[in-house]
């Protein structure tokens, strides 16, 4: 028996100057890497256009989403697939066209070029169809969010905090391993708490990041289908009167990066890397 194809559903504006973007950038490059990708517009259906976006929302393997021009209608209907768990792709033409809540996750710059969307597309849907696959096999997958991001001001410093909210969920039809220890691997700038409490870190044995925090978690073991949930707050100074003399502290203040989520388990460590973009200022998002 053929192997179906994965199904990637397409959000975009419609509109003349999207068809070639559409046709030859987006559907051209699925269809060469193996994906059948759809929009809404080409599909025939009986229910409102509103429920059938839902539908093909559920029933995607991913989604790709052209945010150009900031569609209030593709922005919804994205942020009910990222509740929906689904990946997403995201491309736009002007990188200011993400918004800052959304720059964590992954996101293509094609800068009007239906060329350099096939090439980043097209390398983007491999490490998809891959990561699929992937889900299929490895018992724990884990989502990352950061919220409430908030810059604590004084005369004498600058606080960064917000929230990571990590869920582990365990998508296949066996029981997890029994979990000995959830490791987030950053920087040397973060510290991190939970409940108020600061968590123990030693050295990342990831080289490209320093230090290892141990999270603690009510959870041993994830049985079929089971989620837990983790949360965290991160924090960071981004200036000290007294370290800092010599340079004007701002209003708002921006990290990016990634991190590193390790779970352990007697048969292995399962990472998972999170990249971070997180803008900071004195109101909480």
């Amino acid at each position: 028996m053929t192997k179906p194809k994965p199904f990637a559903f397409v959000l975009m504006p419609f509109g003349n100057e999207f068809n070639d973007i559409y046709r030859i950038g987006i559907q051209e490059t699925a269809n060469k890497h193996g994906v059948v990708a759809e929009r809404v517009d080409e599909q025939i259906y009986t229910e409102s256009i509103l429920e059938r976006i839902y539908r093909q929302i559920d029933a995607a393997d991913f989604i790709i989403a052209d945010m150009t021009g900031k569609n209030p209608n593709v922005f919804y209907e994205v942020g009910y697939a990222h509740a929906k768990e689904k990946i997403c792709t995201l491309i736009t033409q002007e990188a200011n066209d993400i918004p800052f809540d959304l720059k964590h996750h992954r996101h293509l710059v094609y800068n009007g070029s239906i060329t350099d969307l096939q090439r980043m597309l097209g390398e983007d849907i491999d490490w998809v169809k891959s990561e699929l696959e992937r889900r299929k096999t490895v018992t724990f997958e884990v989502n990352v969010k950061a919220q409430n991001e908030l810059l604590t001001m004084s005369e004498f410093a600058r606080t960064g905090t917000f929230e990571l909210v990590i869920d582990i969920h365990n998508r296949t039809e066996k029981r997890s391993p029994e979990i000995d220890a959830i490791y987030l691997n950053t920087s040397e700038r973060w510290e991190i708490k939970q409940d108020g409490k600061r968590c123990g870190h030693t050295k990342s044995d990831d080289e490209n990041l320093k230090r290892r925090h141990i999270l603690a978690t009510s959870t041993n073991r994830l049985a079929p289908g089971a989620w837990t949930q983790i949360r965290c707050e991160l924090e960071t100074s981004f200036w000290r009167k007294y370290r800092d003399g010599g340079v004007e502290p701002r209003e708002i203040y921006r990290a990016q990066g990634f991190m590193v989520v390790q779970i352990s388990t007697a048969e292995g460590m399962f990472p998972t890397r999170v990249d971070l973009d997180v803008v900071f200022d004195e109101i909480p998002f």
